[in-house]
């Protein structure tokens, strides 16, 4: 008899939640607020007089654990914006699927031209979707979510701090005076 009464209540907890509205949220149509240091993509930013930012030093794939950064130097040219001779990318490639977020790219950059974004790309159907190209990552420099630092701040949050001047180390030292061998009856 026990059976039958678990029964009617289980089919009764049932039928209650059965007509509660679902507390689900779907991800596309709404995105939940991100932590200020959250990290989920990449992007690269160009200069304040518009020229690409990215040298093509190569220390991003360098320092990268995961090696999922490829860089294509493109040498020395002459920039048509200053007309002076500086570094270039020609190809720049970051692939989201194995990179573990470590920052490390961005701490690394000389000219902090690569940062972080807040926000999450969507959920693709395949790998090859998740490789940014160069064209993607200068696409997400629109982004209005970009990460809290870039990589001078990072390297200036890890700098030792500086030590005290000198004139507060030297304290002028106290006389010492000799200390006589204590007396007492005995050999050596």
């Amino acid at each position: 008899m026990g059976y039958v009464a678990d029964s009617l209540r289980s089919m009764g907890i049932t039928l209650r939640t059965f007509l509660q509205k679902p507390v689900t949220v779907e991800f596309p149509e709404v995105r939940r607020p991100r932590a200020e240091r959250y990290r989920a993509s990449f992007a690269l930013l160009h200069e304040a007089d518009g020229d690409e930012a990215c040298i093509g030093c190569l220390q991003c794939e360098r320092i990268c654990p995961s090696q999922v950064i490829a860089i294509k130097a493109a040498g020395k040219k002459e920039s048509p914006v200053t007309g002076k001779k500086r570094g270039y990318a020609d190809d720049f490639t970051l692939d989201l699927s194995a990179c573990i977020f470590c920052e490390l790219c961005v701490q690394v950059c000389p000219t902090d031209a690569i940062v972080m974004t807040r926000e999450q790309e969507t959920p693709t159907f395949s790998r090859e979707e998740l490789v940014l190209t160069m064209p993607m990552l200068y696409a997400n420099e629109k982004s209005k979510h970009r990460a809290w630092a870039d990589g001078t701040k990072l390297m200036d949050m890890q700098a030792l701090p500086k030590p005290p001047p000198a004139a507060a180390l030297a304290a002028p030292a106290a006389p010492t005076t000799p200390v006589a061998p204590p007396s007492g009856g005995g050999t050596p």
